[in-house]
């Protein structure tokens, strides 16, 4: 994982503007002092607007501070402390190329001036000119070499360029002419980084907080290192610290959710990576990690808008389009995963689980024929994959070319015997081909692999119902009742073998239960249906139509903790804070995990 560090640049912009109108405004007044009166008076203004100008700066008033500093151009077109401070200006609003005539200008009416050399050499940085920038720093440092800012600056151009012992030893120079400024150590600790020295980097960002515990930066870079080191709860700590004193930096948010995620707190860090994305929605990373953890939360819709907005950032990305894929084919859109799949096999030809996902999602679409050669494909990459050869038996079988299904399942029970799935399915196939001893022997093997497999012990109690081995029936389908209570077939199929063993009271019992049972599944299926609608009428504006979906819902089913939560949202928007109050409760109470959100204030 590559630690995301972030040079500050900031505090050298602090330390200029200081030595800026420390030295500026006496050239200024000295060349009032020495020229015609009407030069002098001209020179007397350019000071005074110069010190205006430098007043501005210090409270944060670029625009005020750039009139100002082109009016002293104007005045003094021949003082390099007015070009300088300009350039400064204008690189501070992003105009690189008209701040480097500005600091051309300056190093050519005094070449001695080690500060503009400083602040040309970070212009020509950011234009891209590491070469020429990497010059200027160099002679900054030779025109001022007991100034520890000439060699953080040539230290910081030094690691752009690739040099990175370097960058350490003007890091450490700076450091030694001022051991207190906590910068230097934060930035010294992000290139030990790069050079894999975890133990000194961790000194000296620790050092850095030491010098200034509120220095949002250096915890989050020290977090990061904790992250990597898995040194989880001292990455907690500092990455909390880092969000807390910069809540902006979308970085912090992220690398706090990769945490969090880490420790199982997915919830915490679904709302660290909706933070980061708010704040930078052109953050691939944080997208991509969002919509995973949405997926795996079940929040399908909000993961393939994530999804889509990290294929938007990063459309060469094969991974990307392939979690877009996997995401269309978990909420049913097989023609959008075929889609998806296909881009990332055009993006990366020779990956086998590509083009897995693409035959999963033919198979979606019932297309067994394009779905074979796909996992045909996919195993000539993969020969050994046995979750290939499970799925290339599935497809086989679903055209009922029974022999060939078995010969690809057992060659993935071969592969990998762990796998339930593989012996629940050649279980399945055996028992609908009339073999019920060996499609019992395949269900059992399945349980073993997976103990808590209740679909497996309630087909292993029809089989056996059928096998006329009744108790064992019996047995097994009160085992799927146990790990799935709501499990309507099992209780219906053991009320037949119940009464065909003489026990018409538990036969009837569990009849009742399974009736019971399908009727409340029809009522949440129902709920689930008309909460969606619910969704998409409020998604489109519509408030009292959404309104009464979610209340529909809820008289489908009382207890369907989302449709209280919907209902909450949309009479919320339609300003009935009292009633959407209410609904969150009952939510939270059904579902601890949805919490009301805040409140949007005007």
């Amino acid at each position: 994982m590559k630690l995301m560090f972030i040079h500050r640049s900031t505090p050298i912009f602090r330390l200029c503007a200081a030595l800026l109108f420390l030295c500026c405004a006496g050239a200024l007044k000295c060349a009032a002092q020495s020229a015609s009166s009407a030069k002098a008076d001209a020179a007397s203004r350019a000071s005074a607007t110069y010190q205006h100008g430098m007043s501005a700066l210090q409270k944060g008033n670029l625009a005020s501070a750039r009139a100002d500093f082109e009016k002293v151009v104007r005045l003094a077109p021949s003082s390099p402390e007015g070009h300088n401070s300009l350039g400064w200006v204008l690189l501070a609003q992003g105009e690189i190329d008209s701040a480097i005539v500005h600091f051309r200008s300056a190093v050519k009416l005094n070449p001695d001036f080690a500060l503009a050399h400083m602040n040309f050499s970070m212009a020509l940085y950011r234009k891209g000119d590491v070469a020429a920038g990497l010059r200027e720093a160099k002679e900054a440092v030779r025109l001022s070499p007991d100034d520890s800012e000439t060699h953080h600056i040539l230290a910081r151009t030094l690691d752009f360029s690739g040099d990175l012992d370097g960058a350490i030893g003007e890091f450490r120079r700076a450091i030694e002419l001022e051991p207190q400024r906590a910068e230097l150590h934060d930035d010294l600790g992000a290139v030990l980084v790069q050079k894999s020295d975890a133990q000194g980097a961790a000194a000296e960002f620790s050092e850095a907080l030491r010098l200034q515990p509120d220095f949002a930066q250096a915890h989050f870079h020290l977090g990061v290192l904790r992250y990597q080191e898995k040194s989880i709860e001292d990455a907690v700590q500092h990455l909390h610290s880092a969000v807390q004193l910069n809540p902006a930096d979308p970085g912090a948010h992220y690398y706090l959710a990769q945490v969090l995620k880490t420790r199982g707190d997915t919830a915490a860090a679904i709302r660290e990576l909706q933070a980061c994305v708010e704040l930078n929605s052109d953050y691939p990373d944080a997208q991509n990690s969002l919509g995973l953890l949405l997926q795996h939360n079940g929040e399908m819709e909000q993961a393939v808008k994530a999804f889509r907005q990290a294929v938007k950032l990063q459309p060469q990305n094969p991974d990307a389009h392939n979690n877009l894929g996997l995401a269309f084919l978990q909420t049913g859109d097989g023609n959008g995963a075929i889609a998806e799949f296909q881009t990332a096999i055009r993006l990366r030809p020779d990956d086998s689980g590509y083009k897995g996902n693409l035959g999963a999602a033919h198979l979606q679409v019932a297309d067994f024929d394009a779905a074979i050669s796909e996992f045909e494909a996919a195993l000539k990459l993969s020969p050994q994959d046995a979750t290939l050869h499970y799925d290339l038996g599935l497809a086989l079988k679903l055209k009922d070319k029974l022999p060939e299904a078995m010969a690809e399942m057992r060659k993935a029970a071969e592969l990998d015997p762990g796998q339930a799935d593989v012996h629940y399915t050649l279980g399945v196939t055996l028992w609908q081909q009339g073999d019920f001893a060996r499609a019992a022997d395949e269900l059992r093997a399945a349980i073993r692999t997976k103990p808590d497999y209740a679909e497996a012990y309630y087909t292993l109690g029809t089989v056996l119902k059928q096998k006329g081995e009744l108790q064992d029936s019996a047995s097994a389908l009160r085992e799927a009742i146990r790990l799935q209570p709501d499990f309507a077939g099992a209780h219906t199929t053991l009320a037949t073998v119940l009464r065909q063993l003489g026990d018409a009271e538990g036969a009837a019992a569990e009849s009742k239960a399974g009736a019971e049972i399908a009727k409340q599944k029809t009522s949440e299926q129902a709920a689930l249906f008309a909460t969606n609608s619910g969704r998409r009428l409020l998604n489109t504006g519509d408030l009292d139509g959404a309104i009464s979906q979610f209340r529909a819902a809820i008289n489908s089913s009382p207890n369907y903790a989302a449709a209280h939560f919907e209902l909450g949202l949309a009479l919320r928007q339609q300003g009935k804070a009292k009633e959407a109050q209410e609904e969150f409760q009952k939510a939270a109470t059904l579902d601890p995990s949805l919490k009301a959100p805040a409140s949007k204030k005007n």
